[in-house]
């Protein structure tokens, strides 16, 4: 076991030996480190918090109460091989929070950035990748081996399927199921996840300028009307555009995938 002098940990909670403990890390009451975790500079673990399996936690994160971390996935298929979940810097990770660890089939890492939101009973599966500033709402739940990019926001109570990709810069609105790939800077709704539109609320609060959010609606409007398979369509924009975000859709839409797409609807 490794412990900065620094850190100030409960008298009353479980550090099991072999976890690393950084610098001005607080471990409060009743709460338990597993002997493969490593706790970054900062880190902050309320009462009740569970950090377990072969987990990085990032500097200046903190988890909540109840929220377990780094337990092993919930895969049938999974048979004790050793996997890990990294987690980078200045997260907030609230009550009930769940995360798990790889599996040898997705890759053997599960992957959270930096400073995202994850909201009172979120879920985070097995292999996900999930990017920077991302928000989980309450309740919501990423499946395994899903891409989350960055900047998304997933509304309350909503589910990705597994394998599903989500673009930078997209909305998913609350109590929604999604079941197949999101567009960059999509807007999805409805129980039955549906691609409405452009999330214009969060390029306006990025400060994207207003010549590529003119793009984006002309280019979206093109893919819900225009000749041709999807992904034709976007091919084409791909060879007239000379916006950087339009580029990013038709990256996204000509990359690999283990799903269809959401698209417009016509």
């Amino acid at each position: 076991m490794s412990v900065d002098p620094s850190a100030s940990i409960h008298p009353s909670s479980v550090i099991e030996d072999g976890a690393r403990i950084g610098g001005d890390v607080t471990i409060g009451p009743f709460c338990v480190v597993g002997p493969e975790a490593e706790l970054k500079d900062r880190v902050e673990l309320k009462p009740h918090s569970v950090v377990t399996g072969r987990t990085l936690v990032g500097a200046d994160t903190v988890i909540f109460p109840g929220a377990v971390i780094g337990e092993i996935p919930q895969d049938l298929k999974f048979k004790g091989e050793r996997s890990r979940l990294v987690i980078g810097a200045r997260n907030r990770i609230r009550e009930g929070v769940t995360m798990n660890t790889g599996t040898e089939g997705g890759g053997g890492v599960t992957r959270v950035g930096d400073d995202c939101l994850f909201m009172t009973g979120a879920h985070v599966a097995h292999d996900a990748q999930v990017g920077n500033r991302v928000i989980v709402a309450n309740q919501g739940a990423i499946a395994g081996h899903c891409v989350i990019e960055d900047d998304v926001i997933i509304g309350g109570l909503s589910g990705i399927h597994q394998f599903v990709r989500v673009g930078k810069g997209a909305i998913i609105g609350a109590v929604t199921m999604v079941t197949n790939d999101v567009i960059p800077h999509g807007l999805v709704q409805g129980p039955r996840g549906r691609l409405d539109g452009l999330n214009l609320v969060g390029l306006k609060r990025r400060g994207v300028p207003r010549e590529d959010i003119t793009a984006l609606r002309a280019a979206f409007q093109m893919m819900a009307q225009g000749d041709g398979a999807f992904q034709d369509r976007a091919r084409r924009l791909g060879e007239e555009t000379e916006s950087s975000y339009v580029r990013e859709i038709v990256e996204f839409v000509l990359g690999g995938s283990d799903r269809n797409f959401l698209t417009p609807e016509r």
